[in-house]
């Protein structure tokens, strides 16, 4: 799944840092740095993909030449403390190929490089092959001055300004998640990246009514595990695979990150199975409209047409028949996993790590039953949960089921609910036949969908 990262960083001199450095290890390249009198030589680095400069239009021919940008890049600029470079590093995802992610990196640099005037050097850089292989990641290296026929000229003071430099960045870093979502898009792909936090993400969610989305972003970043950490995880996931195992994290970091996935998986298994009950619904109140109209424009009245869309919802279920068992198979899934998750919990219980866990899954579930008055705390509310991580974690397992029974009730209530509105609430209108098969009608359309033909 693509995940999104942009961090702007700068190379300072006062850090003892170089722009002709900086360029020639992200290219795995020899440049010369005339001012400091070094070589800088990566040339046996590995893992570049692609490398390519991209400048304004009006930018001299000189320009094209690596090693000579970024030497007129530290010539000019007298300071100490200047800082000589900018670098925009990128998280690329890893359903495009090769082609895509450079088209991708090129588009987000030439935005750049219109926005700001500047020169920008581009590093795409391929997964460690120790790594997690869907480390694919750019690096863009830009000239702090506006690159024009004369050569390097003013600062982009628009960036490093206090004022203007914070929504510069925010501005790009919509950018690049709206630049990757339209790649993948045309790639075929069904995920997407979004650059907010979780937090507003959340807001976001609750405004459109979508509470299950606001449950499953309703946590705390995930920690970061760290190079040390990741690597002992990537081994020991590894050896579990060749050794025909399931894979257990074998640090604290690592079994909470681990366990804080697992529970996201879960919401977002119970998202699908509610997005399709809603599209069935859908497709039932839709196919009885349809019938309603067509009967009653056939001259049939309101009885014979509302049992007519009666009859073509029913048909419509049996036409769904088998996404409904395969809805049933996810939710047994949803549950069968929730209990792996329970059992497992308390031997993956370790310390201030789970304790945030616990707070978190003991929020949800004083939020979802709305107990009391809604004042206790989330501290106090952890605390309740004895022992802590089993206890948490059949909160989540009982959370989730309480939101599979809510889907379940809500599909009902959308049936009857379009239903209605499709045939209308009109008296009965008296029809030809025996006085047993007129009731028996009427009856069939008091009783609404949810006894011949409910999920």
């Amino acid at each position: 799944m693509a995940s999104y990262h942009l961090s702007v960083k700068t190379v300072k001199r006062s850090a003892g840092r170089s722009a002709t450095a900086a360029a020639a290890y992200r290219h795995a390249a020899r440049i010369v740095c005339e001012r400091e009198g070094r070589v800088h030589d990566y040339r046996a680095k590995s893992g570049v993909e692609a490398s390519l400069l991209i400048l304004p239009d009006q930018a001299p021919a000189w320009a094209e030449d690596r090693q000579a940008l970024w030497n007129a890049a530290e010539a000019r600029e007298g300071r100490r403390d200047s800082v000589v470079a900018r670098e925009w590093e990128l998280a690329l995802p890893a359903e495009l190929d090769g082609e895509g992610r450079r088209v991708l990196v090129t588009r987000f640099a030439a935005e750049l490089v219109g926005r700001y005037g500047v020169a920008a050097d581009v590093a795409i850089h391929a997964p460690h092959r120790e790594g997690d292989q869907r480390n694919w990641h750019a690096h863009v290296l830009t000239t702090t001055r506006a690159l024009g026929p004369e050569g390097l000229t003013d600062k982009t003071k628009v960036l490093d300004a206090k004022a203007t430099g914070g929504p510069e960045i925010a501005h790009m870093r919509e950018r690049w998640a709206s630049l990757q979502n339209h790649a993948l898009e045309r790639a075929g792909h069904e995920s997407r990246v979004d650059h907010r936090s979780l937090v507003h993400q959340r807001e976001a969610a609750l405004a459109h009514g979508d509470e299950l989305a606001a449950e499953q972003l309703d946590r705390p970043a995930e920690a970061k595990l760290g190079p040390a950490v990741s690597a002992v995880e990537r081994r020991e996931s590894r050896a579990a695979e060749a050794e025909g195992r399931a894979y257990e994290p074998v640090t604290e970091r690592g079994a909470q990150v681990h366990e804080a996935r697992a529970a996201r998986s879960l919401l977002a298994e119970l998202a699908r199975v509610r997005e399709a009950l809603r599209e069935e619904v859908r497709q039932r109140a839709e196919a009885a409209r349809e019938t309603y109209a067509h009967a009653r424009e056939e001259g049939a009245d309101r009885i014979s047409a509302g049992l007519a869309a009666l009859r073509a919802a029913a048909q419509r279920q049996g036409i769904g028949h088998e996404q409904g068992r395969e809805r049933e198979a996810a939710r047994d899934s949803i549950k069968e996993r929730l209990a792996r998750l329970r059992e497992s919990g308390p031997e993956r219980a370790h310390g201030a790590d789970a304790g945030s866990i616990e707070e978190q899954l003991a929020r949800l579930r004083g939020r979802g039953e709305g107990r009391g008055t809604g004042q206790e705390s989330t501290a106090e509310a952890a605390r309740k949960s004895e022992p802590r991580q089993e206890h948490g974690l059949s909160d989540m397992r009982e959370r989730l089921e309480r939101l599979l029974e809510q889907e379940n009730r809500r599909t009902h209530e959308s049936i009857r609910e379009r239903l209605d509105e499709a045939l209308g609430r009109a008296k009965p209108a008296a029809r030809e036949g025996p006085a047993h098969e007129q009731e028996h009608e009427r009856e069939a359309l008091r009783r609404g969908p949810s006894h011949g033909w409910g999920l």
